[in-house]
């Protein structure tokens, strides 16, 4: 029996949970102009996870990636959702470089 798809599965579920988590708190800290960054770190894991020749190493890549490039779309609207009171708002967050030419791009959506 191979258990390996069941365990990368697992794994999977695992990595996206904590993706929620994770765009919450960044949201919280950092702000949503911070989303290019996370989406160009998630583009180079799911990148990099195709040279990777442990099959591990290759799936923890690719699934921590895509949850970073899924992750950095619903930035903005974590945002939202904290100005609307679902979730705690800060109001000082840390800027990130570029913060005024990050504010004049269009957000992508999934």
């Amino acid at each position: 029996m191979n258990t390996f798809g069941f365990y990368v599965g697992l794994v999977t579920l695992l990595v996206i949970g904590l993706g929620f988590v994770w765009v919450i708190r960044g949201e919280r800290y950092l702000g949503y102009l911070w989303w290019p960054y996370f989406m160009g770190a998630g583009i180079m894991l799911v990148s990099l996870s195709l040279f990777i020749s442990n099959d591990w190493g290759s799936v923890l890549a690719g699934v921590i990636g895509g949850s970073l490039i899924w992750g950095s779309t619903e930035f903005k609207e974590q945002a939202i959702r904290a100005e609307l009171g679902w979730f705690p708002f800060n109001r000082r967050k840390i800027r990130p470089p570029f913060a005024n030419v990050i504010a004049k791009w269009k957000i992508p959506h999934l």
